[in-house]
């Protein structure tokens, strides 16, 4: 009798087991769900507030220039009297929206070239391939300065700039999902019973990188933000009178010396939490939506 009831303890053990594991994948979808969606909700509120933030920004009071962090400017104010809180909020609200313009035109640059390098045949495979080589083989800093001052910098440059020399990473690993849905039988039956490659890429190859295109989109914002704020901070990227982090951390190196530090750390923090913040939900993305990790 006792070895039944040990043996009915295992199993009432292992059912229990397993009905914990059922539980616990919806409960860390859900909690992955809700940081995902709690980073959204701090995307918009950034863009908001910096839309709300834009005229206080500009407006300069030479009565209260050069204050340290106070109650009335937490983050204190710059040589001309403008609030650095404002400042940064309109910043950084300039960056991000630089940032999820150049990532969301890079991504389909990269998908697209993906595709054709799947599907047009070998000699459009080489070509491809070859240009990611060749732009994966530039320094991004450096490319993304050259294309921002031939457009004349600015938002247009900049922009530009950033999106043709982010694409290069994802569109590898989306050609090597593609060539990978290419070689599945359903694919090659389909090929055999005359589908068109526009039908294919769109009812089977689309839906297999869909997982990976936004992950990959998701991981490229925050480094578009940086690259971004990097060309500006360099003079190659938006002009002086727009505020963007950029911006103000080039104009705060010829204070700093004067002991006015509040005008580099602040929105230099400011920068840095919003690109972590970001990286980490590409990572919860990438968890969420890769299905040998979603159980972890």
């Amino acid at each position: 009798m006792w070895h039944n009831k040990i043996a009915a303890s295992s199993f009432g053990a292992f059912q229990t087991a397993q009905e914990d594991a059922a539980t616990r994948l919806p409960n860390n979808r859900r909690r992955m769900l809700v940081a995902i969606i709690a980073g959204l909700a701090v995307l918009a509120a950034i863009v908001i507030a910096g839309a709300l933030a834009a005229e206080a920004a500009q407006t300069t009071d030479f009565s209260v220039k050069n204050l340290a962090p106070s109650f009335a400017h937490p983050f204190g104010t710059d040589w001309m009297g403008r609030d650095m809180l404002a400042r940064t909020v309109a910043g950084l609200s300039t960056s991000v929206l630089v940032g999820l313009l150049s990532a969301a035109v890079s991504s389909v640059i990269a998908l697209v070239l993906a595709l054709l390098a799947a599907l047009g045949g070998p000699r459009a495979d080489a070509f491809v391939s070859w240009l990611i080589d060749l732009v994966m083989g530039i320094p991004h800093i450096v490319l993304l300065i050259l294309i921002s001052y031939a457009l004349g910098r600015g938002a247009l440059g900049v922009t530009v700039g950033v999106a043709v020399t982010h694409w290069p990473s994802l569109a590898r690993v989306l050609r090597a999902e593609i060539l990978q849905c290419r070689a599945q039988p359903y694919v090659a039956m389909s090929r055999a019973l005359g589908v068109s490659g526009v039908r294919l890429a769109r009812d089977h190859m689309l839906p297999h990188v869909l997982p990976q295109y936004v992950v990959g989109l998701v991981l490229m914002f925050p480094h578009a933000i940086l690259h971004e704020a990097s060309v500006t901070f360099l003079g190659f990227g938006l002009p002086p009178e727009q505020p963007a982090i950029g911006v103000i951390l080039s104009e705060s190196m010829n204070y700093l010396s004067a002991g006015m530090w509040w005008l580099a750390v602040f929105p230099g923090l400011a920068l840095l939490g919003v690109v972590l913040l970001f990286d980490r939900m590409g990572s919860l993305v990438r968890r969420l939506l890769d299905a040998r990790t979603a159980q972890e």
